[in-house]
C-alpha cells in the first residue's frame, strides 16, 4: 500500500446539484463547474457542459435544453451525469497533468441516499476512469473540509446547505451520529422566490434572475435595513417584457417558509443527539457549509433561533470538496472507528 498509493493520483469529486468540484491533494481546487449540460433532443449529442452550458439555461432554441442531471443531490439521468463526469475527469486530468492515470476517487454522496443511488454514482465514476472510488457522507466530507476534529470522539454539528439538499449531521470519531437530510436548498429558495414574484407580480422570471435576487437582497429570517433591486422578466398579462423593483423585506417572506424547514432540521438533529454530546455542542457549536451559508443573516439568524454558537466555514462553498478529497488521509482512521 505504501509505495504506490502516492504513485496515483488522488481526487475528491463533490457532486453538488448545483456545482461540481474536484479537489486534488497537491493542487487544491482544480476544478469549479455548474452541474448543467446542454443536450441536442433531436440527436442526444452533449453540445456543452459546465459554465458554458449554465449561460444557455432559458436562452437556448427549442431543440437544444439545458438540464441538470443531478436533482436533489441525486443522479436523476444517470447517462448525462456520466457524460458530465467523464468531460469532468478529462478537464481535470488536463490541468493536473500526465500523472492521473488513474486516480482513485473519493465522491461525497448525501446522508439520505439509498444504496442503488450511491451504486450509480460508484459506477458513473468508475466508468470514467477511476481506479478505485470511496464514498464518503456529505455531511463527515464537509466537517473534515472545515478542518473539524472528526476523528476525535467530540461531537462536531454541521449544516451542510447545498444547492439541492440541506443536510444536517452530528459527527463523533468519524461517523454520523444523528442526522438529517431534507430536500429544501438553494434551489428550493429560488424556486421560492420565482413562485413569489408569479403570484404577487404576474411576473415571469428565470431561475437565474432569481438567484441574483435570493443573493443580492435576499436575508434570513431577522431584521435588517431594507433593500431593493430592479429585476426584468415577462408579463403574464400582457405577455411583454417588464421591469419591476423588488424589496428585500418581500423576498424575506417568499423564503420564509422553506428556512424554517431547515431550522426545523436543525432543532431535530439536536433534539437526537446523545446527552454526552450535548454538552459538546454548547461549546463548540455548529458549523455552517454550503452555498447557504452566504445567505445574508443565516448565522445571526440560526444563533438567535437554536441559542448555539453559529459559525461559518472558512469557504462554505468548497468545504465538501476540500473535505472529500482530503478524506483519503483520513479514510484509514476512519475505517478503524467504523470496525
Amino acid at each position: 500500500m505504501g509505495e504506490n498509493m502516492f504513485q496515483s493520483t488522488e481526487i475528491g469529486i463533490d457532486l453538488g446539484t448545483a456545482n461540481i468540484l474536484v479537489y486534488s491533494k497537491n493542487k487544491g481546487i482544480i476544478l469549479n463547474e455548474p452541474s448543467v449540460v446542454a443536450v441536442d433532443t433531436t440527436t442526444k449529442a452533449v453540445l456543452a457542459i459546465g459554465a458554458d452550458a449554465k449561460n444557455m439555461i432559458g436562452k437556448t432554441p427549442g431543440k437544444i435544453i439545458a438540464v441538470r442531471p443531478m436533482k436533489d443531490g441525486v443522479i436523476a439521468d444517470y447517462d448525462m451525469t456520466t457524460d458530465l463526469l467523464k468531460h469532468i475527469m478529462k478537464k481535470a486530468a488536463k490541468s493536473i497533468g500526465m500523472s492521473f492515470r488513474k486516480p482513485n476517487v473519493v465522491v461525497c454522496t448525501p446522508s439520505g441516499s439509498t444504496a442503488v443511488e450511491r451504486r450509480a454514482i460508484s459506477d458513473a465514476v468508475k466508468n470514467c476512469g477511476a481506479k478505485n472510488v470511496h464514498l464518503i457522507e456529505e455531511p463527515v466530507a464537509a466537517a473534515i473540509g472545515a478542518d473539524l476534529p472528526v476523528d476525535e470522539p467530540v461531537a462536531n454539528v454541521v449544516v451542510d446547505i447545498g444547492g439541492g439538499t440541506t443536510e444536517v449531521a452530528i459527527i463523533s470519531f468519524g461517523g454520523v451520529v444523528s442526522c438529517h437530510s431534507i430536500r429544501i436548498g438553494g434551489d428550493q429558495l429560488d424556486e421560492d422566490i420565482v413562485s413569489f414574484v408569479r403570484k404577487k407580480y404576474n411576473l415571469l422570471i428565470g431561475e437565474r434572475t432569481a438567484e441574483q435576487v435570493k443573493m443580492e437582497i435576499g436575508h434570513a429570517l431577522i431584521e435588517h435595513i431594507p433593500e431593493a433591486m430592479e429585476i426584468r422578466g415577462r408579463d403574464l398579462v400582457t405577455g411583454l417584457p417588464k421591469t419591476i423593483m423588488l424589496q428585500s423585506n418581500e423576498i424575506q417572506d417568499a423564503m420564509r417558509e422553506s428556512l424554517l424547514h431547515i431550522l426545523e432540521a436543525i432543532r431535530a438533529t439536536l433534539e437526537d443527539c446523545p446527552p454526552e454530546l450535548s454538552g459538546d455542542i454548547v461549546d463548540r457549536g455548529v458549523i455552517l457549509t454550503g452555498g447557504g451559508a452566504l445567505l445574508n443573516g443565516i448565522k445571526e439568524w440560526l444563533t438567535e433561533e437554536i441559542v448555539v454558537p453559529v459559525h461559518v466555514a472558512q469557504n462554505p462553498l468548497e468545504s465538501v470538496a476540500i473535505g472529500t478529497g482530503r478524506s483519503l488521509e483520513v479514510i484509514d482512521k476512519l475505517q478503524k472507528a467504523i470496525k
